[in-house]
């Protein structure tokens, strides 16, 4: 069970992400949380430099959609500039939203990776839904309410797996 809890990739950021190796593993699209993965929780809009970044995904032959826990007007309103399909209030770590997402685009588990900052609700609902899953670094320090009391869980899982010798980063 605790395995679950393990990404298949740990990496600073989005824009770390190796499109040409996901290319060379026949990915086809990506499932990315918003807040705090993509921008900070509070920012409501996507910077210059994620714009590049997303327009370069979509060149590349990457379909895009954002699954995140915040509710419709935060979503939309960050996701309808970029034109990039999202799924809000995702109830993650529950596996609907992955599997929604992954239908809409019209590829199949193995086709697509899901990205997100969180081990309890990216991670974790990623992999028991099936996903290859990517943790990045949170793009900001501060979080919502909520997210707060998930990383105090997320440091003690860490923590755990670290000294399992099933992690090898450094938090």
């Amino acid at each position: 069970m605790i395995k679950q809890f393990i990404p298949n990739e740990y990496i600073p950021s989005v824009f770390d992400l190796n499109l040409e190796e996901l290319n060379d593993r026949q990915i086809k699209g990506i499932i990315t949380d918003l807040d705090n993965t993509l921008v900070e929780w509070d920012r409501p809009e996507a910077t210059p430099e994620l714009l590049d970044w997303m327009y370069f995904v979509k060149r590349q032959g990457f379909q895009v959609t954002i699954v995140s826990n915040n509710n419709k007007e935060r979503v939309s309103s960050f996701s309808e500039p970029t034109g990039i399909q999202f799924i809000h209030s995702a109830k993650k770590p529950m596996g609907h939203a992955f599997r929604k997402a992954c239908k809409r685009m019209g590829l199949k588990k193995n086709e697509v990776v899901v990205i997100g900052d969180q081990v309890l609700t990216d991670v974790f609902g990623g992999n028991r839904a099936g996903f290859y899953t990517v943790l990045v670094v949170p793009v900001g320090q501060g979080d919502g309410f909520f997210t707060k009391i998930n990383r105090k869980v997320e440091r003690r899982v860490l923590h755990r797996l670290k000294d399992k010798g099933l992690i090898q980063w450094e938090e």
